[in-house]
Order: C-alpha cells, then sequence, then structure tokens
C-alpha cells in the first residue's frame, strides 16, 4: 500500500496478530498500534472458567465507555483487586495487556467510539462478502476484483461526501492542543 502512494498513516487498529504488528512497526514506524479492544474481551474467555461470573466481564467491558485514560487505569486496579482472588489467570493476562486496548485514548474524544476497534474495517469486509456472494460464480478473479473495487470506490465517496464517520477537524484541532502543551 505504501508502494501505490498510502502515506501519513498515524493510527493502526487491529487484532494481536504477530506478524501484523511486526508488519505495522516495519512499514508504519510512526503510527501508534491499537488493539481491538473487542477482539481483546473475546481473547479475555480464555482465561476464564465457562461460567464465569458475568458481572466480571461486563465490568472489564465498562472500562472502554470511560472519557478520560486516568479515569480506566483507576478503574482497572480496582476491578483487578476485586476479581485477582477469583480469576488470577485472567487478572494476570489482563494486566499484562490491556494497555495495549488503551492507545485510542492519544485521539480526541470524538474519535474514541470509533477507532478502539475494527468495527469499520469489519462492516465494510461484511458488505464486500455479502456483494460477491450474490454473484456467486464469477467468471474470472479479474471480474471479481472489478466489482469489490467499485464497492471500495463506493464505500470511499461515502466516507468523503456522506455523513461523516470520522470528522478530521476533531484531530487537527487535537493536535494543536497537544503541541500548545508540550510547548
Amino acid at each position: 500500500m505504501k508502494e501505490r502512494g498510502l502515506f501519513g498513516v498515524e493510527f493502526v487498529v487491529s487484532d494481536d496478530h504477530p506478524g501484523l504488528r511486526q508488519a505495522i512497526r516495519e512499514v508504519l514506524p510512526a503510527a501508534a498500534w491499537q488493539r481491538c479492544y473487542v477482539h481483546f474481551l473475546r481473547n479475555a474467555l480464555d482465561y476464564v472458567p465457562r461460567k464465569v461470573d458475568d458481572d466480571c466481564l461486563m465490568e472489564l467491558r465498562w472500562f472502554y465507555d470511560r472519557r478520560a485514560l486516568a479515569e480506566v487505569r483507576r478503574d482497572i486496579a480496582q476491578w483487578l483487586a476485586k476479581w485477582q482472588g477469583k480469576y488470577p489467570k485472567l487478572t494476570d493476562w489482563v494486566e499484562a495487556n490491556i494497555e495495549e486496548t488503551l492507545t485510542y485514548f492519544r485521539l480526541p474524544l470524538a474519535h474514541h467510539k470509533h477507532m478502539k476497534s475494527t468495527n469499520m474495517l469489519e462492516r465494510l469486509n461484511q458488505e464486500l462478502k455479502r456483494r460477491t456472494h450474490v454473484v456467486r460464480i464469477f467468471p474470472n478473479a479479474d471480474s471479481c476484483l472489478r466489482l469489490v473495487r467499485a464497492l471500495a470506490v463506493e464505500a470511499h465517496e461515502n466516507w468523503l461526501e456522506g455523513t461523516r464517520y470520522l470528522n478530521m477537524e476533531h484531530l487537527r484541532e487535537h493536535k494543536k492542543e497537544v503541541l500548545r502543551q508540550a510547548a
């Protein structure tokens, strides 16, 4: 993608795939990496028994609705103390990995909802799958690629002209504020 003109990437959201993380570090060294919180919560299920206390995981999920990083860190410390005795494997894993899911706090508050997960990308992939599945059999690979390109262009135009999923003016103002505070 860089060879085809991609530039200026500042933030990447993905699951915790080691190869993908390595590629991001190598190809986009200036970009901040955010682990998708939805995938993180799914991965947390590997560290608890099947009949886990619903309150435990619900409280873990609620951290991502907080508005300030300091508030999240305070609540995480309380959550760890509360559940350490009952689910030590889970709490140890969360303590070691949760910081990867909090990178989105570097962004303006208006972007938090959209940039803490891979939902935007997964929605696009779901639409591509739905539309290609309707066709069922393509005469050749090029015809499939044409359809996918057309869908990608349509999505791109919607992102530019439709209701703004992310208002980049918020990001510009946030950057100015960060520079003012650093000076």
